[in-house]
């Protein structure tokens, strides 16, 4: 394959725009050591919010499932190495061939490729499962990343073709890393249940791992499968080590911190800035057997943000919604709060190529320009910049005084006490969380806002009740931690385009509405080339952020892991595009000298 994308020929991978970086009959990933040993325990903490699962179907709407089940069990056509951005190599699939006009992608099957009960992966399969995630059974989010693929059709026993409505460079990735199942997985008297009753049937998948034993509120352990078809692939080479993995499941933050001090588990991200300064420590610490390290990534900076909820009447104003991003003091928050260790968030696109930046290149303006008097006049200018109080005539002061201004040209005055309208309504808004302890960096954001006569009301609720409020979007501010991408695509249709602001269970929580962004999110898909993607995403970034739909948050520009050098061992250095807890699932391994002793030898290759 060229550096067009345009294949003439069965590949062994895809890339979206440049060439790929393995060739044809690479031995294994760079990043991986092709000599791990096999065997060992790997014990996590769930990463997830809720303190329990009830369903082993990770897509489906209702209900919990367990951490990790869908990386360890589920496998796609294409596997994404974690040292590229957008490239995807031959897993379930040993070929795929993408039509010139890109229109359509044929994926031929491996004829050892097996599930876990032995019988073999099919078209019929890849085909039942494409159909069955776009349905109206299955998250929502699927169909919203499918909508411009036509249809899976079955060519032979072992060849899929994929028919996209649209030429877009991305659907062959999208297609191609999409988790297959069996088309038997729930199967009860030789007839299929509904996809949404498939609850605690064991995933009928062709992964490494399978489910071993489960306790209920408490822990579940993955096992390697002595019989995984994949494990001298080249993709899988050097990876899924570890015997078994066993995923622990503790009530909340402080009692999982406890349990790393006690060794009770070997990995764990840090994302609490006080944790990581002034509570990681401890005895294993100081004997080297839990360390403590950064591991700087290559990650988009995403956007984390206050979400505003512009289908609330009192939001729907841009210049509420700028005034309320005045009143936020970051500055104050990163000095007071999180020990300078977050540097904040400025877009959507961060630490990629698609960021704006300075003012609109001719190409950018082209695209803005058909929508003058639709989008914000500032669209024109610089580049959004969030609000600082640091600098020489900056300060709160003078950001509120500004927003005082804006809520008054929008109709908000001070008056009796409060801030109201016309109609005499106060401005009261409710912060949704389902931790209790975010009002603690709530509270600096809502003392500020009393000052311009703004009532925030933080309110807490279990994160069952948070995740059905979240999915009707009953609320007027959350927080989201939206993850970056280097190569915006379907997903950002899921975020910002106008169907999704209707459907439920989309993750369009702001409920952008606007023809501008609709129109140019379609330039995104159809872009057929780095120079037609990058103004349009370039444009949609000014769009959003000058619309004020969110308060920019904080970022992290590395991995804060602590993990156990006694009973694990990793290759360095961290591949570039790592995600934390994948990276220690499928390429480290357990280290030598026994599970409660120091290793034999120092140091990893």
């Amino acid at each position: 394959m060229g550096g067009t994308g345009i294949q003439a020929h069965a590949a062994h991978g895809y890339a979206l725009w440049d060439d790929l970086k393995y060739p044809e009959g690479f031995t294994a990933f760079d990043y991986v050591n092709t000599d791990a040993p096999k065997g060992g325990e790997l014990r996590l903490v769930s990463n997830l919010r809720f303190s329990t699962f009830d369903k082993y179907n990770p897509f489906t709407l209702k209900g919990s499932s367990p951490a990790y089940i869908a990386d360890l069990m589920f496998e796609t056509l294409l596997y994404t190495p974690m040292d590229e951005t957008a490239s995807g190599y031959g897993l379930l699939a040993e070929d795929v061939e993408v039509a010139p006009d890109r229109l359509s992608a044929v994926f031929k099957l491996r004829r050892e490729a097996r599930f876990h009960d032995g019988s073999p992966v099919e078209a019929a399969d890849v085909k039942h499962s494409f159909d069955t995630l776009r349905g109206p059974l299955a998250m929502p989010q699927y169909a919203t990343l499918l909508q411009e693929v036509k249809e899976a059709q079955v060519v032979d026993r072992l060849t899929v073709r994929f028919v996209f409505k649209v030429p877009n460079r991305e659907l062959p990735l999208t297609v191609g890393t999409l988790p297959v199942f069996s088309r038997h997985w729930g199967t009860k008297d030789g007839q299929p249940k509904p996809f949404d009753q498939i609850v605690t049937d064991t995933p009928l998948a062709s992964g490494p791992y399978r489910i071993g034993p489960v306790r209920f509120g408490r822990d579940i352990t993955y096992v390697r499968d002595p019989h995984y078809w994949g494990r001298d692939l080249n993709v899988r080479r050097g990876t899924a080590n570890f015997e078994r993995i066993t995923v622990k499941i503790y009530k909340d933050n402080t009692a999982r911190l406890e349990a790393l001090k006690a060794g009770e588990f070997d990995f764990m991200s840090f994302y609490s800035a006080g944790d990581w300064a002034r509570r990681v420590n401890g005895r294993r610490f100081d004997s080297g057997e839990l360390v403590k390290q950064e591991f700087a990534h290559r990650h988009p900076a995403g956007w984390q943000s206050y979400v505003l909820n512009t289908r609330r009447p009192q939001l729907q104003d841009a210049r509420v919604r700028e005034a309320l991003g005045l009143a936020l003091d970051y500055d104050w928050m990163n000095r007071q709060l999180f020990y300078n260790g977050y540097p904040r968030v400025k877009d959507l696109f961060g630490n990629t190529q698609c960021e704006a930046t300075g003012l609109p290149s001719e190409p950018e303006r082209a695209l803005l320009e058909r929508w003058r008097g639709q989008v914000p006049e500032a669209v024109f200018g610089p580049m959004y910049q969030p609000p600082t109080t640091e600098g020489e005539g900056r300060s709160l002061r003078d950001n509120l005084r500004r927003a005082r201004e804006l809520l008054a040209q929008a109709g908000w005055t001070y008056r009796d006490g409060a801030l109201r309208n016309a109609q005499g309504q106060a401005m009261v808004l409710t912060y949704l969380d389902s931790r209790e302890g975010g009002i603690r960096t709530v509270s600096p954001w809502m003392r500020n806002l009393q000052k311009l006569g703004i009532r925030l009301n933080f309110q807490a609720v279990d994160f069952a009740l948070y995740q059905q409020r979240m999915d009707q979007f009953d609320f007027d501010i959350v927080t989201i931690n939206f993850q970056g991408t280097h190569n915006p695509g379907q997903e950002m249709v899921e975020y910002f385009g106008s169907k999704a602001a209707g459907t439920e269970g989309s993750s369009n929580f702001t409920g952008v509405k606007s023809p501008a962004v609709d129109a140019l999110l379609g330039r995104i898909l159809s872009a057929s080339s780095k120079d037609e993607l990058l103004p349009a995403c370039r444009a949609l970034d000014r769009v959003i952020m000058h619309s004020h739909y969110l308060i920019p948050q904080w970022t992290l520009t590395a991995h804060r892991l602590v993990y156990n050098a006694w009973r694990t061992a990793h290759k360095s250095p961290m591949p570039p595009y790592a995600l934390a807890e994948q990276w220690a699932m499928f390429t480290w391994w357990a280290a030598k000298g026994g599970p409660d002793a120091p290793p034999t030898r120092a140091g990893t290759p």
